[in-house]
């Protein structure tokens, strides 16, 4: 593989994971942060420091930006020089981000001549240059394909998922909805056994179980969401009436023992949005979502 010199602009815990990533592959980094201290603790380790971030991007085959948020990122790159001296150049923002920020920051880019793709780190900086390790990536195949060596160092699980160059963040965000959902309900189960005196342990293991059971639920139900097929079938796995009794004695029990209703209620209210559709598949809770 070509050994090629990286900028990296931002060197906190998940810049810095960048920054050993690619210096595990043999590459070339060097890097510079607001905070110089923190960058300058990546030196021992082989980076080089700058100390502007023009001086940072002048040398480099391909930069790359990690600050904390889009607003940031446009501060930076707005720097005295920089865009100057990325003209021609690779530009990769994986900053978290909406697919508007990133529409926005690609058109700045086609301005000043650089090469631009979006991309979204699923993971936290511990597993960035594993296998296993996912990032997405939104922005021109042909550029994607060109830097596809260097990224795989970054994770195992680099993927293009479309020349929209906001995808990659529309993909992260329906995923990260899938997460905090998935985290504010055991939050919310675990409080519910407390309460009830069930033990933790039990709920951890309990949940394990029924995994592969919530996995399926949700490969159905996306699938259904793609087909328009929300009427009730013979392979209907739960329908509207049932999930909803289930909601309200969630909500019975939840609002006994005085926890926080956040998620009862939210979940109520979508339902209350489907009156008269009762033997439709689950999956219509979708139709709600959507009109709202």
């Amino acid at each position: 593989m070509t050994k090629r010199h990286i900028a990296l602009l931002g060197a906190g815990r998940m810049g810095s994971a960048l920054a050993l990533a690619f210096l595990a592959r043999g590459h070339a980094v060097t890097i510079w942060n607001r905070t110089p201290e923190k960058a300058r603790a990546l030196a021992p380790k082989g980076v080089r420091v700058a100390q502007a971030p023009r001086d940072a991007v002048m040398g480099a085959d391909v930069v790359v930006a990690n600050l904390s948020d889009y607003t940031a990122t446009e501060e930076v790159l707005g720097a005295p020089g920089v865009s100057e001296a990325l003209r021609d150049k690779a530009l990769v923002q994986l900053a978290t981000g909406s697919p508007r920020q990133a529409r926005q920051l690609d058109r700045w880019a086609r301005e000043n001549g650089i090469r631009y793709l979006d991309g979204a780190i699923m993971a936290t900086p511990s597993f960035i240059g594993q296998p296993h390790c996912t990032l997405l990536y939104s922005g021109e195949s042909p550029l994607f394909e060109a830097e596809r060596a260097l990224l795989s160092a970054l994770g195992g699980n680099t993927t293009h998922v479309g020349a929209d160059i906001g995808h990659a963040n529309a993909l992260d965000a329906a995923i990260l909805i899938v997460l905090w959902g998935t985290l504010f309900g055991t939050w919310h189960a675990a409080a519910l056994c407390e309460a009830e005196g069930f033990p933790l342990d039990a709920l951890g293991s309990s949940l394990g179980a029924v995994m592969p059971v919530l996995a399926e639920s949700v490969r159905d139900s996306v699938a259904r969401i793609a087909e328009r097929r929300f009427a009730g079938d013979e392979q209907t796995m739960a329908t509207v009436a049932t999930c909803h009794a289930s909601v309200r004695l969630l909500h019975e029990i939840s609002r006994e023992h005085g926890l926080h209703l956040g998620l009862p209620d939210a979940l109520e209210n979508v339902f209350e949005r489907l009156r008269g559709r009762s033997g439709d598949d689950v999956a219509a809770v979708f139709q709600a979502v959507r009109r709202a």
